[in-house]
């Protein structure tokens, strides 16, 4: 390859919110550099495709993932030392998988507690990082979170699910307040069951849209108590 000519790979940030943990998908490297290390799924952009079509195929090679719920470009890094064997440009993509989907791994892959990383190759880390501010960031401005809950819902389990994306205690109140102020979220005819304590049923709601809209380009959700 000409020395002004960079090899150029595509990956794949797979968030899931797993046990009300936000986890990444990650595969454990076999070879040099940073053998043992965990990496994010990826590879080298052929010459014939489009950097998303891309990340999906290295995705599917690499594990059975029924439905990737929401995909988007995160970021290229060109940092000329990141692979220490050539030049490499790496742009990733934030994937998100509902919890229902229980996707087949080979055995060299596994999920990981994005507050506890293993060791990870090249920048991985750092990608990983971004990605979680992306998903933070747009948790307070879009309806991005139909794509880390279950397709029904009680508001604790939201509330369970964007604490886990958001890193910090989210107040079931608040929550169900302003998404249902946004139109994000509408309740369906359906209740859970009855508590075991012999509590009252709780409503059951959906999103009322299933792909992604801006709902408040100027709102925030800030760390408060746990209700």
């Amino acid at each position: 390859m000409p020395a002004d000519c960079f090899r150029h790979e595509a990956l794949g940030v797979v968030f899931q919110v797993r046990d009300k943990r936000l986890e990444v998908l990650l595969w454990q490297r076999a070879e040099p550099p940073f053998e043992g290390a965990w990496a994010l799924p990826g590879g080298t952009l052929r010459a014939d495709e489009r950097l998303g079509a891309s990340a999906s195929r290295h995705l599917a090679a690499k594990v059975d993932i029924p439905e990737i719920a929401h995909l988007e470009q995160l970021e290229t890094r060109s940092d000329p030392a990141r692979d220490p064997r050539e030049r490499v440009l790496a742009t990733a993509y934030l994937a998100l998988v509902a919890p229902e989907s229980r996707p087949r791994l080979p055995a060299d892959t596994a999920w990981h507690p994005v507050d506890q990383l293993p060791d990870c190759a090249f920048d991985h880390a750092s990608i990983i990082g971004s990605a979680r501010e992306r998903l933070r960031a747009k948790l307070s401005y879009t309806n991005i979170g139909f794509a880390i809950a279950p397709e029904t819902f009680t508001i604790s389990r939201l509330r369970d699910t964007y604490a886990a994306a958001l890193g910090h205690p989210v107040s079931a109140t608040n929550l169900q307040r302003i998404l249902t102020r946004r139109g994000v979220i509408e309740p369906t005819a359906d209740v859970s069951r009855p508590a075991s304590n012999g509590g009252r049923p709780a409503t059951v709601y959906r999103f009322a849209v299933r792909e992604l809209v801006i709902t408040n380009p100027f709102a925030a959700f800030r760390p408060g108590a746990v209700s």
